[in-house]
Formats: C-alpha cells, structure tokens, sequence
C-alpha cells in the first residue's frame, strides 16, 4: 500500500518502480473522498491530475531528470490563482469565478513537475481564525470533527493532516497558516514579507499577506520554498535577494547551539492555556539542557498587537475589497431599476459574508475623517515600535520561540458569537506579520486533551536558514 513519508523518499519509491504518479493520485483521490465529511476540499481537479501524473510516468520512463517536485501532489488555498480554475476566497461574491491567470507560486509549482489536486477551503477572504467563515460550510479538525482546524488556511491544512495530498499552499496575513498548522499538528511556514511573490494571491491586507506552505516534514516545506521562493516581475515587494538552499539547512550539525529568547510576558500571560504553559516551559529546559542558551526577554508591547494588527489590516482590507463591486465580475445582484449606488450595496451585501462586512466597516471607520490619526497613523506607530525592538533582540538572539496559540482547537461554534474572543486567539502570531519576519509553528506537544499542539519559531527577515536549522534541533528534541 502507498505510503507517503517525504517527497525525497517518494522519488526514490518512482525511481524504483515501487509506484507510479498515476497510482499516486488514485491514492489521493480516494483519500479525499473518503473523508469529504472533512470538507478541506471545495474543487477536486481529477481527471487533469491524472493526465498530468501520466506525462510525468511517460517522461520518466523515457529517461528524463525529474523535476524537484515531481509529481507532488499539491492542494491550493481558495485565494491562490490557477489560471481557468475556480478561485473565490470561499465568497459567495466570487462564486462562479474562474481564474483568468496563474498565481507566480502556482506556475512554479507546475514549472517543477508539482501535480495540482484541488482547491481547498478557507476562511473568506482569508478573515478568521476557525475556518468557520467560509461560504461552503465549516472545515472539520481530522482529529476531533467537532472541533475547529483554525483558520483562516484550516483546509489546507487539514488536507496534510488527513493524508489528502502531501503539500498545501496557504496564506498567513497574521497567523493563516501558523495557527491551523498548530491546531492539527502539522508543520507550517510563514516566510519573510517578500521572500514569495503575492502575484495572483487575492489581496487581504497587502502589507502583511504571505504564501506559506503546509507540510509533514521540515525537508518537504524547505524544497518547497526552495521551489516557490524568489523574484518576480509582477510584484514589486517581493524581494531581490537570491533563494538560498533551504534544503541544505534541515541537514543540521546537531553540535551547533543558538541563543534564543523568548518573551517573558507571553509566557506568563493570563490568556495561556495552562498545559501549554507547562509543556512549553518543560521544553525550554530540556532545549537548555541540549546547550542551547534560551532566555527570556522584556516585551512590554505585547498586548499591543492584536489592536495594531487589526487596526492596519482592516484598514488595507477595506481598500483591497472595494474592488469587488459586482460590475466587473463576482456576483452582480438581480434586483432590477436600480440606480449604480443601490447595485453597489446590494451586490457586496449580498456577496460579503459577516466576518467580511465587519472588518470591511472598521478599516472604513480607522480611515474616515478625524479617526485616521487617532487610529491608523498610531497604529503605524506602534509597527515602527515593533520594528525597533525586533532587531534590538535579533542583535543578540538567532531565534525568537513562543507558544502558536494560546489554547488549543476549540469547540465548533464555541467562539462564533465572540469577535473579540476570536481576535486575540491571534495574540501570538500576528507579531511577525507586522515587522515582516520569517515564523514557523512546528508540532511538539499533546494536550491533556488529546489535540496537538506545538511552539512558534521566529528568525530576523530573511534568515530562514536558521529559522530551519533551529527547528529542525528542536523537533530532534520531541
């Protein structure tokens, strides 16, 4: 029977004739099927996935290289461009809409041989933390379904979790992928704002949005970003420098120690599950046992980012959305007579769900006249603030750990009637979206109720090298 460890053990399996891509995605298939109840899955690409594993069988039998990402199965975030394929950000104001180009991320995942499976379910627009926003229903955490997979990527990372392909591209705006990774104990990257084009990702908040990348194992996210990672033309914030070889990186020297710190106040902090407090405090002695030096650090601002957070991406959320105004394409309301001001309204209230329409009104409220110094222009404050205090702590630090999240999965439903509630779940996460640097949650841990969960790894900007060597050690110690 087929069984997926890593992408380089699974090209060892093709070389050898001990499986074929055509075997692989009829594995694949009947795994999603399988668990639709899940519902990680919105489009299932059957009949292409299929005619592309056998080009790629053809291909190999005919003596070519393979590709790094040969045969990959891949599953898509519903916000990641794959030209004439179904792409909504789980909206119903995007309902019927196909894309019209390739994401740069996707197209390097074909240019690698990568095999697209699907499109996989989300909050929408990216808005959530529960995977519970999405127009298509709720997404169900594979090792409780009466519990959240988070948000706003849980699909995809559901889909690594329930063996539904072997790798995910999400985005992470404050937390997308880091949060849900944690949730269903599987690893998930966010790297530096820039390090991966946002070409043909539907724009949440632009400033913070990054592709990450879902995964069983540390060599498989490396390859990918590997792969994916880079310049691109059609985005001007992406940056120039070089990939480095990510994967070369998961091959750690296990005598190299780090200094890394942590933040004393989110340790500490009164909203922390207990047993995460325990378990991660447990860990950071046996990490000082291993040599490595670990200490904690003064973080005065922490209650500070999840108002700042949410202050600056509603506020570049409702710029972003105002684009979806059912003229040009997405839904278009069918009420009849009525004047351009009324198609407006009725069009994006009917095609907006609550979560969308609520953050849509407060970044209008941050930006209106009288509340744009009292609000946006301190909280870009703040950002600057954050900034500062990053690299004074990365000038005696190579990492930066703290618990994903401060409580495990919750109930379906538990938080639904409490934004606020859900909000500051992101209390840990949204930090590096806001001073752009690389993060990782990693799988450590299981709580005394039996769900997973695991700790948070932060490097300064662009140093996703040590990012992958620390987290590599720390997984060596589970």
């Amino acid at each position: 029977m087929f069984h997926f460890s890593t992408i380089q053990d699974y090209h060892t399996a093709l070389q050898n004739g001990q499986t074929t891509c055509v075997e692989t995605v009829h594995f694949y298939l009947n795994a999603i099927r399988q668990n639709a109840h899940l519902n990680a899955f919105l489009t299932v690409y059957e009949a292409e996935a299929l005619a592309k594993a056998a080009l790629l069988d053809a291909s190999r039998k005919a003596g070519e290289p393979i590709q790094a990402l040969h045969g990959v199965i891949v599953g898509l975030k519903d916000v990641i461009c794959y030209k004439d394929h179904p792409v909504s950000a789980a909206s119903k104001i995007l309902a019927n809409f196909n894309a019209v180009y390739n994401a740069t991320a996707t197209q390097r995942l074909l240019d690698a041989g990568a095999i697209i499976i699907g499109r996989q379910n989300c909050d929408e627009f990216a808005m959530g933390s529960s995977n519970e926003n999405s127009a298509f229903g709720a997404v169900k955490n594979a090792a409780d379904i009466t519990r959240v997979p988070g948000g706003s990527s849980g699909g995809s990372a559901v889909a690594i979790q329930a063996g539904l392909c072997m790798i995910s591209l999400g985005s992470d705006t404050g937390g997308s992928v880091r949060q849900p990774a944690d949730f269903c104990g599987v690893i998930g990257i966010k790297p530096s704002y820039g390090r991966i084009s946002r070409y043909g990702l539907i724009a949440y908040a632009s400033s913070f949005d990054q592709i990450g990348i879902f995964s069983a194992s540390l060599q498989d996210a490396a390859l990918v970003l590997e792969t994916i990672a880079g310049e691109d033309d059609f985005d001007s914030t992406v940056s120039l420098r070089p990939v480095e070889k990510y994967t070369a990186a998961v091959q750690t020297n296990p005598e190299k120690k780090y200094r890394i710190a942590y933040f004393k106040e989110a340790l500490n902090h009164p909203a922390l599950d207990a047993d995460i407090q325990k378990q991660s405090s447990a860990f950071i002695q046996k990490m000082i046992q291993a040599g490595h030096t670990v200490e904690a650090v003064d973080f005065s601002l922490l209650n500070f980012l999840v108002p700042t957070y949410y202050v600056l991406t509603t506020a570049e959320a409702s710029s972003n959305l105002s684009r979806f105004d059912g003229v040009r394409y997405g839904h278009r309301t069918k009420q009849e007579n009525i004047d351009l001001t009324t198609l407006y309204k009725a069009s994006r209230s009917e095609g907006f769900g609550d979560e969308v329409k609520r953050r849509i009104l407060l970044g209008t409220f941050v930006l209106s006249e009288g509340y744009f110094d009292a609000y946006f222009t301190k909280a870009q404050q703040v950002r600057r603030l954050l900034k500062n205090k990053t690299d004074e702590i990365f000038a005696s630090y190579d990492a930066i750990i703290s618990p994903t999240v401060p409580a495990p999965a919750f109930k379906i439903g538990e938080k639904s009637n409490d934004p606020i509630e859900m909000f500051l779940a992101d209390i840990y996460t949204v930090y590096p979206n806001l001073v752009g640097i690389p993060a990782i949650s990693i799988p450590l841990f299981t709580h005394t109720n039996n769900m997973p969960f695991g700790l948070q790894v932060m490097t300064k900007a662009f140093d996703e090298l040590t990012l992958f060597q620390v987290s590599q050690q720390m997984m060596e110690l589970k």
